[in-house]
């Protein structure tokens, strides 16, 4: 979900080269670098599917909020399309399995300042411009939803406003509380050490049983530290890195096997029949099940080269969309609705084609003059080492 292809193949097409096994010893050979272009070009799209899948829940798939902002329920304003709109909430799960493959091939070969920087540069401009416009935005007295407190919206800065028990600004960034611990552990166990395929495999045989464990202890501590709900997508994205640099490495497929069919458990348990009203629970097991195994069958046709073929340079651009545009879709998207359908008394259709055509504009926006001005710098900042001190 986060990081961007491009930044990802720099660094593992060069390492690939000084790390792999002669060909005798691996059946495949790492594939040449326009190939592996045209698949990174193949996971931006399944990107930016993923956030229009999330946008497609919080605009049509629950209640809570965007009720107020349509002036009825969803059920009522898109009463055959809510159904499906219900499972978009699944593109979550979608990000964690991508997040769990460009993580690891961004990792490989990188030492851990270079990895922090890249992580750190990539999540933080767009995401405190992300902040700053929603609290300026729920700030205004024309509209209605409520700011979170001036000392919230400052702590929310810091990405760490879920730990400590704080308003978030954002209502997806729990989701990039769950991408910041993924990084630790992976940074942790994988970077600083430096990463192989035998570290990465027992990296995810050995997260697996733990959070398995977390799960039996019920202890919060563990819990918090090993995600067990969520672990099984960034442990299946990681095995589907290691296929895409062997095809027929078993142990690979099995990590992909075992996190599968944890994860499928997982978010049947959440999302079916789910307590919470605000959440549609019409959604059905089986249903849940096809989202998640076409998550991860769209990713492992991306590791295996089957997607090759969608070597379009606009999906660049729309990989580049995704994160901002998945940062500001939700709480903005709810004034946009409002504005669209009870102001200007637009269609629900029209409305929610606009509002998303709205909130990639805004990303484009973001990307173009926060991302693409900040992030080089941030990186550049944070990758430079301490001034050397002047010979007297």
């Amino acid at each position: 979900m986060i990081d961007t292809p491009e930044e990802a193949r720099a660094t593992s097409t060069g390492t690939a080269v000084r790390t792999a096994p002669p060909p005798a010893a691996t059946p495949a050979a790492p594939r040449p670098a326009g190939r592996r272009e045209n698949r990174l070009r193949a996971l931006d799209g399944l990107r930016l599917i993923a956030a229009l899948m999330v946008a497609c829940y919080h605009y049509g798939g629950r209640d809570g909020e965007i009720t107020r902002a349509w002036g009825s329920s969803p059920k009522q304003q898109f009463p055959t399309l809510h159904h499906l709109f219900a499972y978009g909430c699944l593109g979550v799960q979608v990000f964690f399995v991508i997040s769990g493959f460009v993580i690891c091939m961004s990792g490989w070969g990188r030492p851990l300042r270079s990895f922090f920087a890249s992580r750190a540069s990539r999540l933080l401009p767009a995401y405190w411009a992300a902040v700053v416009i929603v609290t300026a935005v729920f700030a205004l007295p024309a509209v209605a939803y409520k700011a979170v407190a001036p000392s919230d919206a400052l702590l929310n800065l810091t990405m760490l406003q879920q730990p400590l028990g704080v308003d978030r600004v954002l209502g997806v960034c729990w989701t990039l509380w769950a991408e910041v611990r993924f990084y630790a552990l992976f940074a942790l166990c994988i970077v600083l050490p430096g990463a192989n395929r035998q570290r990465v495999i027992l990296f995810c045989a050995g997260w697996t049983l733990a959070a398995a464990v977390a799960q039996g202890v019920d202890e919060p501590l563990l819990t918090m530290v090993l995600m067990p709900e969520y672990a099984p997508y960034f442990i299946g994205g990681v095995g589907l890195y290691l296929v895409h640099r062997d095809h027929r490495d078993a142990h690979a497929w099995g990590i992909v096997g075992v996190s599968w069919l944890i994860g499928q458990h997982y978010a049947v348990q959440r999302l079916w029949h789910a307590p919470n009203p605000q959440f549609f629970s019409d959604r059905s097991a089986v249903g849940i099940i096809l989202v998640v195994t076409l998550g991860y069958a769209a990713v492992a046709a991306i590791a295996l080269g089957r997607l090759s073929w969608a070597n379009w340079r606009w999906l660049t651009v729309a990989g580049a969309l995704t994160y901002p545009f998945y940062l500001v879709h939700e709480h903005l998207g709810w004034v946009v609705v409002e504005a669209y359908h009870r102001t200007l008394h637009l269609p629900s259709s029209a409305t929610f084609l606009a509002t998303v055509a709205t909130m990639l504009v805004l990303a484009w926006l973001l990307n173009r003059c926060v991302e693409d001005r900040l992030t080089p710098r941030l990186r550049t900042a944070l990758t430079r080492g301490r001034p050397r001190p002047t010979p007297r």
